[in-house]
């Protein structure tokens, strides 16, 4: 049986729910249906979720296009008047069975996201073509930073309890992952809302105790002033907890994090950054950063560009802000465009140079390698490693000979 077409916009937890979806559309055996998970976090990413929405009906004239995801929650009406549309859906809607089906007439169907109080654990049993594997333990937000959009597309924080995570790597595992990647809106607020308040370190040490067989476990992206003592804690003691941390970060200055309205200042992602390599001293970090936002000056840039040094960063992943109708940043005054696209690619350059210092001290040594497709792989670091062909699905000891512009070359360790 053909599987249907999923295109998958935005986050990891959107990457998750796409194969819930795709298990849902193919029991339902909807063959010939094009799913697009859309994202709502910058204008550019609406911009390209319509353009694919028209480029697959122009290419696929006879399928369904159903159309969901954060932007399609946000503003279903909008997506709904496109003629290439057969269907939208909701967040909560995308992730239930009965919303898949070659009978479902009803053409929008979104309810109120802020309504929803709990997060079920949707069972899957693996990602095509994958070894790695994301699992959504937590979703939603209770923050409003003043940037995003992203509560009214997957409501307040609701987290999927322990016994029911394990399950779920349990039964990934048993089909050959080798890698589970946590996974939500906002992971270091897990457990806030269930029975005891266990936090994301005290599930995780948990999942590891009863699934031995996990070889591997990363996190998504982490608050530096929400992760907890257990996680910092496994980052020292389990070497299964991968040395690989992505924090939100989103400025360099105090002033700008205020005005975000973010958790944490500048000195408190500095202190995190060094208390966790102080406990693993071969961490990784990387961050998100938001160029050019509103009231951003040329001095409150700067210091940014020096949090990408303060705080050891390796991997940065770099948005220009882009204003989002309804958020309070957009009613700020705002950086001129041709500034943030300028600002935006300073902090690129800056971060492709770490990352590549970061890559050329791996050259002579060895790295214990995930083999996710033939003749690529990325090490405990999240670095990425051309190989020999073969042993898809297997850590191997890997020494790293050289590099190939942005990856490392390896041949197996003798």
């Amino acid at each position: 049986m053909t599987d249907p077409k999923i295109i998958t916009f935005g986050c990891r937890l959107n990457s998750y729910e796409s194969e819930v979806m795709r298990g849902h559309a193919r029991a339902a055996g909807m063959t010939d249906a094009i799913i697009i998970n859309t994202c709502a976090v910058t204008a550019e990413a609406e911009r390209q979720a319509r353009q694919t929405i028209r480029r697959a009906r122009r290419e696929n004239p006879n399928a369904r296009v159903i159309v969901t995801g954060c932007a399609a929650q946000i503003s279903p009406e909008s997506y709904a008047g496109m003629p290439e549309v057969d269907r939208v859906l909701g967040n909560e809607e995308k992730l239930k069975a009965e919303s898949f089906g070659l009978d479902q007439t009803e053409r929008v169907v979104v309810n109120d996201i802020m309504s929803v109080t709990e997060t079920a654990a949707h069972l899957i049993h693996g990602y095509e073509e994958r070894t790695r594997a994301f699992v959504q333990v937590q979703q939603g937000c209770n923050h409003r930073c003043t940037f995003c959009i992203i509560p009214f597309g997957r409501g307040n924080n609701r987290s999927v309890p322990i016994g029911e995570i394990v399950k779920q790597v349990r039964v990934l595992v048993e089909n050959g992952v080798a890698e589970v990647v946590f996974t939500g809106v906002d992971i270091t607020d897990y457990g806030k809302d269930l029975p005891g308040q266990p936090s994301l370190g005290q599930m995780a040490r948990r999942l590891l105790a009863l699934v031995p067989e996990l070889k591997r476990l990363r996190l998504s992206s982490v608050d530096p002033v929400e992760v907890d003592d257990d996680i910092l804690r496994l980052l020292a003691e389990e070497e299964r907890l991968m040395p690989h941390l992505h924090v939100s970060l989103q400025a360099g200055d105090d002033m700008i994090l205020k005005r975000m309205k973010r958790r944490h200042l500048r000195a408190d992602a500095v202190e995190f950054c060094e208390r966790a390599r102080a406990l693993r001293p071969d961490v990784v970090f990387g961050a998100d950063i938001i160029a050019g936002f509103p009231t951003e000056t040329d001095e409150m840039f700067e210091n940014s560009l020096r949090a990408v040094d303060d705080c050891g960063l390796t991997y940065l992943h770099v948005f220009p802000y882009s204003p989002r109708p309804g958020t309070p940043a957009a009613r700020m005054p705002q950086v001129p465009g041709n500034l943030r696209k300028e600002r935006a690619a300073r902090l690129r350059a800056l971060g492709a140079e770490r990352e590549a210092q970061f890559l050329r001290s791996r050259i002579g040594g060895t790295a214990q390698v995930l083999v996710e497709k033939d003749g690529f792989g990325r090490s405990e670091h999240y670095a990425p490693v051309i190989l020999p062909a073969g042993h898809i699905g297997e850590i191997l000891p890997i020494d790293i000979k050289g590099l190939d512009k942005s990856q490392l070359i390896g041949a197996l360790a003798a």
